[in-house]
């Protein structure tokens, strides 16, 4: 069974049972985040006892009717249980109230397309979900981390947090680094995602905070969906989400150099950094005495254009096909044993769960 079928991780029994097909299923190790959503509050001792790295709670309205978004009050209360257990509490930062307002207003005057559909996102909807969700960390002691940031306004907010001595971090995604909205409405619904891609000035000024130290990490956001799921002629319909965890790496290392990124900074971006803040170091993230060997060899001098042909999703569509990306990952090495060799998998999976350091299993 995949595990986007499966019941949303909000309790303790629905985290064993994704932990238990992910055992049998993965050739990588990994981690599981839980949820946070109003009622569930009492069920997070039990999911960081299990080893949930975060719970992860929407701001705005998640397009799953199981995983409503997190109240003010849910979020304070949320933030209360998990500042006493040193747990990590993230937030998809766009606020419900100006998105569903927007949202209502471009409907009712008949609005479909893909700039009216940005445009009742704006960047304005996310950075006020920012201020507030690092004002509520801030009074409770939690330790805050922003998702799939899109603006560079949004994560200069972030990083100014910290410098006042707020337990906060950010992370932002490729496709807020490569494309702008005017490519979204070229691409059409392949390039859907909430927050939305933004214009090219606010692009630059992601990638300026991301060379400046602003943007803890780059992830991939991976979020598939079946094509049928994007397909008609109302944007606002159509299912968002970007699959991206095959071309985050080739991304930074094609485009990162022209932006001051040299390959110790991408390393940091999207290894050391999340094993480091998510409490998986010293074991992942870093090539050391005592770690697990868990390495990707990369063809450095590798430079081939995305096709269809060369996704390994199963359904193989991504903004990213066409376009130029650098290095090649030949062989990955888990634990110090071969588990694919030029992405083709080699031998029966192995992965196990990765629980933060110092958790152990309830």
């Amino acid at each position: 069974m995949p595990l986007n079928n499966l019941p949303l991780t909000l309790d303790g029994p629905s985290f064993d049972e994704k932990v238990a097909i992910a055992s049998r299923v993965s050739h990588a190790d990994f981690s599981l985040w839980g949820g946070l959503v109003p009622g569930n509050v009492a069920a997070l001792p039990e999911l960081h006892a299990r080893g949930a790295i975060a719970v992860k709670a929407f701001m705005s309205d998640s397009g799953l009717p199981e995983f409503p978004a997190s109240d003010d009050y849910t979020l304070l209360r949320g933030m209360e249980v998990a500042a006493s257990l040193g747990m990590i509490v993230a937030v998809h930062a766009e606020s419900d109230a100006i998105t569903r307002g927007l949202t209502a207003e471009a409907r009712g005057a008949g609005q479909r397309g893909a700039m009216a559909w940005a445009a009742s996102r704006p960047v304005l909807a996310e950075t006020e979900a920012i201020s507030r969700a690092i004002h509520l960390a801030e009074a409770t002691g939690a330790r805050l981390h922003v998702v799939h940031v899109s603006s560079g306004r949004g994560a200069v907010m972030i990083a100014e947090a910290r410098a006042r001595g707020v337990d906060v971090t950010s992370e932002t995604c490729p496709h807020y680094l490569t494309f702008t909205d005017e490519d979204v409405a070229r691409l059409g619904a392949i390039g859907k995602c909430a927050p939305p891609v933004r214009n090219a000035e606010e692009r630059a000024r992601l990638w300026a905070a991301v060379t400046s130290g602003a943007v803890d990490m780059v992830v991939s956001d991976h979020s598939p969906s079946p094509p049928s799921m994007k397909e008609g002629d109302d944007f606002f319909a159509m299912w968002g989400g970007i699959p991206g965890v095959q071309t985050t790496l080739g991304t930074l290392l094609e485009e990162g150099p022209a932006h001051g990124l040299d390959l110790g900074s991408i390393v940091r971006l999207v290894a050391a950094g999340p094993a480091a803040r998510f409490g998986l170091a010293p074991s992942k993230g870093t090539i050391s005495v005592g770690a697990d060997a868990d390495l990707a060899l990369v063809d450095l001098r590798n430079r081939h254009v995305v096709s269809q042909a060369t996704l390994h999703y199963r359904h193989p569509q991504s903004p990213f096909v066409g376009r130029t990306v650098r290095g090649l990952v030949v062989r990955t090495i888990l634990r110090g044993e071969v588990v694919a060799e030029k992405g083709a998998p080699v031998g029966e999976p192995r992965g196990r769960l990765v629980r933060p350091v110092g958790r152990v299993a309830a």
